[in-house]
């Protein structure tokens, strides 16, 4: 059996693939570039890349594709579902590190960090006289994304003495409040009343420039705005006006529209913004966990059994699958 990866794993990844597997690390983010070994390719691990139509359709003896991570916005999920192909993802190995990722910069932007150190570094001492640091104690935080993520970002806000309002369209206004937060029917109503917002929704095509400009300008000017989901959700050039006049305080975001961002994108040179390269969910411990968990779910459909953890579970009324057991978890 043969693994390809788009990069490796971490060692506690292949270890599970001792005896199991043979792999093929590409350390290229395009499979289209390396379609000689995916000829006999069983599985695919896509991280920091992607994995197209052209892709799948050109690998003849492909049975499953991985990510490590939930997001799965770089696979072709509806392609590989037609071909009977699960997408594993690896949902709950990164809740915690995403969310504590999501409350540092929120602490961050909230006591004026980055611009104090720059700032003193450069022998301005009187950035101590900025008055842009506040106390997040008592402060609402919006919460658009009630999903696992979003509820521990909650809990970790919670537990710092915020208030927590939450936006899913996924879930009743029972189960919001079950949560201990507020309900608001309409995300724009919720980004009116909070004093920061934090992201949590999948990059689809009904959450695409969920915030732009006109968003932005209903906020409060004294909010932040914190993205560690995906870019495309906030449209960046509405982001870079909004810093640059003023509109909001400030901003954290993990994701870009475009990965890596040039490096004279005018996102990187706005006021009161800190960003991080998309590591928000690349501690330690999270990155054993998704390699694990996904390497796991791939051997699991490689030896013909069904994985829970999947992009979409439409996969398995695909004729291949019928009969086929559940995997053990």
């Amino acid at each position: 059996m043969k693994f390809v990866m788009t990069q490796a794993v971490c060692p506690e990844g292949i270890k599970l693939l001792e005896d199991k597997a043979h792999y093929y690390v590409a350390d290229n983010g395009d499979p289209n570039n390396y379609l000689d070994e995916m000829q006999d390719a069983d599985a695919l691990i896509v991280r920091i890349a992607k994995c197209d139509s052209h892709t799948i359709e050109n690998s003849p003896n492909l049975k499953v594709i991985g990510r490590t991570g939930v997001g799965y916005d770089s696979v072709d999920v509806k392609t590989a579902t037609e071909k009977g192909i699960p997408v594993v993802i690896t949902p709950g190995a990164n809740n915690r590190s995403v969310a504590e990722h999501a409350v540092a910069m929120m602490f961050s932007l909230a006591k004026n960090m980055m611009e104090a150190q720059t700032e003193m570094c450069r022998g301005n001492w009187k950035i101590r006289d900025a008055k842009k640091a506040f106390e997040l104690e008592g402060k609402t935080v919006g919460v658009l994304g009630l999903g696992a993520i979003g509820r521990e970002t909650a809990k970790i806000c919670r537990g710092c003495g915020m208030k927590i309002a939450a936006y899913d369209p996924f879930m009743t206004k029972e189960q919001i409040e079950n949560y201990g937060a507020e309900y608001f029917e309409d995300y724009k109503e919720l980004l009116k009343a909070s004093d920061i917002v934090t992201i949590h929704v999948p990059l689809t095509e009904q959450t695409k420039d969920m915030i732009a400009g006109e968003q932005l300008a209903s906020m409060k000017k004294t909010a932040l705005l914190i993205n560690c989901s995906r870019g495309g959700i906030v449209n960046e050039k509405d982001l870079v006006e909004a810093l640059n006049r003023g509109m909001i305080a400030g901003a954290g975001t993990d994701v870009f529209c475009d990965e890596p961002p040039r490096t004279d994108d005018p996102l990187l040179h706005c006021p009161n913004l800190i960003v991080s390269p998309h590591s928000a969910a690349q501690t330690r411990e999270a990155v054993i966990k998704m390699a694990q968990m996904c390497v796991r779910g791939c051997l699991a459909v490689t030896d013909g059994k069904k994985w829970p953890y999947v992009a979409d579970q439409a996969v398995y009324n695909h004729p291949k699958w019928e009969g086929a057991e559940w995997a053990e978890v």
